[in-house]
Parts: C-alpha cells; sequence; structure tokens
C-alpha cells in the first residue's frame, strides 16, 4: 500500500512539474531544471587541477592529485576538500539565494553538482558517514534552516553514505566568519565545536565527509575536522559546493 501511495505522488510531482512553468535560475529560460543545460555546460563544468587538501586551483596540471604550498607548510587537520564551483559570478548569487534568500530548492541543485564532483575524483574514497556543518542555535531559530544540512540531506541519499546531522554541535556563537579579516577568524572559531555524547561512538574509526556551502580560508572546517578526529574520526574530507579564491 505505502509503495502505491509513493509511486502515484511520484508519477503526480512529475506530471505537475511538466505542466507548470519553469525558469533557468541563472539565465531566466525555459528550463526543466534550476539550471538549464546551457548555464549547466558554461559555469558548472570548470574542472581544473586542485590543492587535494585545500581544493585551491593549482598553477600546473599534475599527473596526480598534489598538495598546494600553504597546506605544505601549515597542514590542516583534513584530509581532504571536493568542491563542485568556484565561487564566482553568477554562481555566487545562487549560494546567497539559498542562505539569504531561503530558495531551499537550490540545495538539490548543490547536491547534484557536488555528487557528480566527487565521483569524478581521481583516487578520492568515499567517507563512510556525512554530517554538516553546525550552526548556532541562535544563527539556526534566525535563519530557520541550516543551509549546509539541507545540502548533505540529499546528497547522502545520492552517494548511498549515512548522515549524522548531529555528530557535531555547536558550544558557543561566533562572529560570522564573512563579516573577519583572515588572521582573525581563526581565533574567532577556536573551540567552537563539540561531540555529543551519543555521536561520539558513531563517528569512531569513521571517514567524516563534511558538508558546507562554501568554503573560504578554511579555518570553520579545519577546526571541525580537528574536534572529529579528537573524538576518534580516522579521517576528515570536505565536501563544499563552492570554493573563493585566495584571501
Amino acid at each position: 500500500m505505502q509503495f502505491r501511495i509513493r509511486h502515484w505522488s511520484h508519477l503526480l510531482r512529475t506530471h505537475m512539474l511538466s505542466l507548470l512553468p519553469s525558469c533557468c535560475a541563472l539565465c531566466g529560460s525555459a528550463a526543466q531544471q534550476t539550471i538549464c543545460s546551457d548555464c549547466l555546460l558554461q559555469y558548472g563544468n570548470r574542472q581544473q587541477q586542485r590543492c587535494r587538501q585545500c581544493a585551491l586551483p593549482l598553477a600546473s596540471a599534475a599527473a596526480e592529485p598534489a598538495v598546494c604550498g600553504a597546506c605544505q607548510k601549515h597542514p590542516p587537520a583534513f584530509d581532504a576538500t571536493v568542491v563542485a564551483v568556484d565561487y564566482t559570478a553568477p554562481l555566487d548569487q545562487l549560494v546567497l539565494a539559498l542562505k539569504f534568500g531561503s530558495q531551499l530548492a537550490l540545495a538539490a541543485l548543490f547536491s547534484d553538482m557536488l555528487r557528480d564532483a566527487m565521483l569524478q575524483q581521481r583516487n578520492c574514497a568515499l567517507p563512510t558517514l556525512l554530517t554538516a556543518v553546525p550552526l548556532s542555535g541562535e544563527r539556526l531559530a534566525e535563519r530557520g534552516f541550516n543551509q549546509a544540512l539541507e545540502i548533505a540531506k540529499p546528497l547522502s541519499r545520492a552517494l548511498g553514505i549515512a548522515l549524522l546531522p548531529g555528530a557535531a554541535c555547536r558550544l558557543r556563537d561566533t562572529q560570522a566568519q564573512a563579516m573577519l579579516r583572515p588572521q582573525e577568524r581563526r581565533k574567532n572559531i577556536r573551540h567552537a565545536f563539540g561531540v555529543p555524547a551519543h555521536a561520539i561512538d558513531r563517528i569512531q574509526g569513521q571517514h567524516i565527509g563534511i558538508v558546507d556551502d562554501v568554503i573560504t580560508t578554511g579555518e570553520t572546517l579545519n577546526e571541525l575536522a580537528a574536534t572529529l578526529k579528537r573524538f576518534g574520526a580516522a579521517r576528515v574530507t570536505n565536501l563544499v559546493f563552492a570554493r573563493t579564491g585566495v584571501h
């Protein structure tokens, strides 16, 4: 009975989508998906050689994924970072629309693009458990949702990897990282995360994938990765939709 209900519900949604007008979120042209095929090809398929740890673009291509000079000099706590796109126009506007405009339908698009980027990686093992960068209670109440978690939900289903939203928690509220200078971000986020007692056994020995919308300096992800490893995680890979340039 439940199968029949889900089946007919899926058919109804498919039929309604075929009847309702839809337009590309970038160019405004008619499209069945959130982004039309032309825009997806133009803006969403910029594969390039990146540092395997922080995902910054590398100046020269290498036969195997390389590590940039900054990560060699100051190795981060996370082991790898996979990104789908660069945080540049016009895709940056989609990130802002999700985060501050509550356009939650974009989360599924980000998840699809991140899934494809993950599956295209060479010699990159899939995580065994996913989580999302947690928001403070105050920030969550203000926004009404966690954009990283909204991306992580469909990504978990697409990759077939279990999602543990409460793998980590915020111990204190912090200033928005985007409002701080690069040198202030590390101090701002230090000791901001913890692992709840109920999650400690779940993360022991696991390869954790941390989902987020944007990586800039990487300080938030670095602090979160260090926290998860202190509580027993074996490996941490960041799965982030967009990567900003050098700061």
